[in-house]
């Protein structure tokens, strides 16, 4: 399903007063409630879904938070995560993104993608997601960030049965417009 250097604060894109950095085990119940609050008719991941993925070896995870005095710990606005797979053929694969309504619209989504991105080019090899059909924000953010479609997944999300765009961004070195080390 869902990248810049950690910790930064933003300029002027509407996000000031957010920062971006690794997701922590701390923040799985967070991302969590916000995973039911964003898809909540497609089986939205629990905890324990992002606890695991944050254990294991092949994938990264961010989260943007925002900074708020009324609590001990940033509240957490955004999560994105990625596998890195392959070895002699390396792909990534975005598992997740996704940001909370209420923030929406402040490059937030884009930021997350970037440290995604950066995480798969240095990797290398192409990066793939799905995306259901009817996302329009997000296709046009992966759109802009070099994702063709490639394909369609009939019925992807469930239990909604929503259609799923296959999406694939080429290796790095291919859209720098050098060969490809393959």
């Amino acid at each position: 399903m869902n990248a810049h250097g950690g910790g930064d604060e933003t300029g002027g894109d509407g996000a000031a007063g957010i920062t971006v950095g690794p997701l922590e085990f701390a923040d799985a119940h967070s991302c969590a409630a916000l995973e039911r609050l964003l898809f909540a008719g497609e089986s939205p991941w629990p905890a324990a879904a992002f606890a695991e993925e944050l254990r294991a070896p092949h994938t990264r995870f961010f989260a943007a938070r925002r900074s708020c005095p009324q609590r001990r710990r940033p509240w957490l606005v955004g999560y994105a995560g990625i596998a890195l797979l392959g070895g002699a053929e390396p792909e990534a694969e975005v598992h997740t993104i996704g940001v909370d309504p209420k923030v929406q619209g402040r490059g937030i989504g884009r930021r997350l993608m970037a440290l995604l991105l950066a995480e798969a080019d240095a990797h290398g090899g192409p990066v793939f997601l799905d995306v259901r059909t009817d996302n329009e924000p997000a296709i046009a953010l992966y759109r802009s960030e070099g994702f063709e479609n490639i394909g369609m997944r009939p019925r992807y999300y469930q239990p909604s049965g929503a259609d799923a765009y296959v999406m694939r961004r080429r290796a790095a070195e291919d859209t720098d417009g050098k060969e490809a080390a393959r």
